[in-house]
C-alpha cells in the first residue's frame, strides 16, 4: 500500500526549500525529495537581489553570513559600448552549492523529512511515483528547477543552450569586486560576477546553431574573449573540469491555472530571463507564497493566480528586454538610452523585480 505524508515537496532548491522551511514554521513538516544525493552545483547566475536576500533573512538564513559577496552595482556591455549604475537595492552573490545545502539543512533542523537520492518518475491524483516507493501526499508541490518530471512538460524553449563554469583569477576578480557585469554578443549574452572563495562565476544563454557552428566549448570560450568585457578570461584559471550546461529553456513560461492539483513553485512556474538576476527571489518567492496559502486552506489554482500576479509584469518585461538585445541594432540603441538617461538602468531593475509581497495590492503575504 502507498505510504501517507504530509505534504510532500518535489525538489530541494530554492523554492522546495523555502516551502519547507515555512510549512514546518506553520505547523505542517512536510517530505521534500530531492534527486541529488549530495550538495552539487547548478547553473544559475547566483545573483541574490534585494527581495531575495529579504525572503532569505526570513526563512533564517543569512546569507552574509555564508560568505556571500556583496554587489553593489551593474554593467551592461555590447562590444566596445557600455552602460554602468548602482543598484537600486542591496545584492549579494553566492553559489547554489553553498545556498541549497545551508536552506536544506535548515529545513531539515525545523522538521521537514528530508530524502536525497530520491527522484521522481510521476505526479498523478495525489501520488508520487519515486524510486523509493509510490507516495500519496495532502498536497503534491512542484519545485524541481529547470529539470521536468515525466508526463508534466513545460513549453519547449528555444534552440539555445545555458554553460556555466567558475573562473579564478585575481586581477579580474579585483576589478570586478562588487559588480555583475552583462555582456551580450551576437548570438547570445553572458553575465560574470564574483562568488565566494575569490572565484568567478561565468553564465551565458547561447543560440544552438551559433554554439554548433562553433563546435566545442573551447572555441566558445575563444569566441567570447574576443568581446572587450570578457577578453580577460583567457587568463583566467577554469575551476570545474567541464561547464555545467542545459538546453531550451523556456524563458517567459508563466504558468495558468491548474487543472491537476499541483502546486507549481520557482521555475516550474515562472522563467525569467536571467540577466534580469531575479529568478532567485521568484523561486524564494513562490514557496514562501505557496506554504503560506497551503497552510491556510487555499487550493492550488488560487495559489498560482496569486504567483501570477505577481510575475507576470517583471518576466513580459524581462522578455521585451531580451528581444531587443537580441539584435545588434536594438543592443546598442538600448545601451545609448541607458546611458543617456541618468537612472535608467536602475529603473530597468526595479521594473523587473519581482512584486514585493507586502506592498499594499498584495492580498496574502507568506508568514
Amino acid at each position: 500500500m502507498p505510504q501517507v505524508t504530509p505534504p510532500l515537496i518535489v525538489g530541494g532548491g530554492l523554492a522546495g526549500a523555502a516551502a519547507a522551511i515555512d510549512l514546518a514554521h506553520a505547523g505542517l513538516p512536510s517530505l521534500l525529495l530531492e534527486r541529488e544525493a549530495h550538495a552539487h552545483d547548478k547553473i544559475c547566475g547566483e545573483f541574490l537581489s534585494g527581495e531575495a536576500v529579504a525572503a532569505l533573512a526570513g526563512l533564517g538564513v543569512d546569507a552574509r553570513a555564508l560568505g556571500a559577496e556583496p554587489i553593489t552595482r551593474v554593467e551592461i556591455h555590447a562590444g566596445h559600448r557600455e552602460a554602468s549604475a548602482a543598484l537600486p537595492f542591496p545584492a549579494l552573490s553566492l553559489s547554489r552549492r553553498v545556498l541549497d545545502e545551508a536552506l536544506l539543512q535548515h529545513a531539515a533542523a525545523v522538521g521537514t523529512e528530508v530524502q536525497r537520492g530520491v527522484s521522481v518518475r510521476g505526479l498523478m491524483d495525489g501520488m508520487a511515483q519515486t524510486t523509493a516507493g509510490d507516495i500519496s501526499a495532502s498536497a503534491l508541490l512542484l519545485a524541481s528547477g529547470k529539470h521536468d518530471v515525466r508526463g508534466l512538460p513545460r513549453p519547449d524553449g528555444p534552440d539555445e543552450i545555458g554553460f556555466k563554469m567558475y573562473f579564478r583569477d585575481a586581477a579580474l576578480s579585483r576589478r570586478l569586486a562588487g559588480t555583475v557585469a552583462v555582456t551580450f554578443f551576437d548570438g547570445g549574452y553572458a553575465g560574470l560576477q564574483p562568488v565566494e572563495g575569490g572565484r568567478l562565476n561565468l553564465c551565458l544563454l547561447v543560440d544552438g546553431a551559433h554554439y554548433r557552428q562553433l563546435g566545442s566549448w573551447p572555441a566558445l570560450l575563444a569566441r567570447l574573449v574576443t568581446e572587450p568585457a570578457l577578453a580577460a578570461l583567457a587568463d583566467a584559471e577554469p575551476l570545474l573540469p567541464r561547464p555545467l550546461a542545459i538546453s531550451r529553456v523556456p524563458y517567459g513560461h508563466l504558468v495558468g491555472t491548474p487543472t491537476d492539483g499541483l502546486w507549481r513553485l520557482g521555475d516550474q512556474a515562472a522563467v525569467i530571463p536571467s540577466f534580469c538576476g531575479d529568478g532567485m527571489a521568484i523561486a524564494l518567492e513562490s514557496g514562501r507564497l505557496a506554504a503560506a496559502m497551503l497552510a491556510q486552506g487555499a487550493t492550488a489554482a488560487a495559489y498560482s493566480q496569486e504567483l501570477l500576479g505577481r510575475t507576470r509584469r517583471p518576466v513580459r518585461l524581462a522578455m521585451v528586454a531580451l528581444s531587443v538585445a537580441r539584435h545588434p541594432l536594438g543592443r546598442l540603441a538600448a545601451i545609448a538610452g541607458l546611458s543617456a538617461i541618468p537612472g535608467g538602468l536602475a529603473l530597468l531593475a526595479r521594473l523587473t523585480r519581482v512584486a514585493d509581497p507586502h506592498a499594499p495590492e498584495s492580498r496574502l503575504a507568506p508568514a
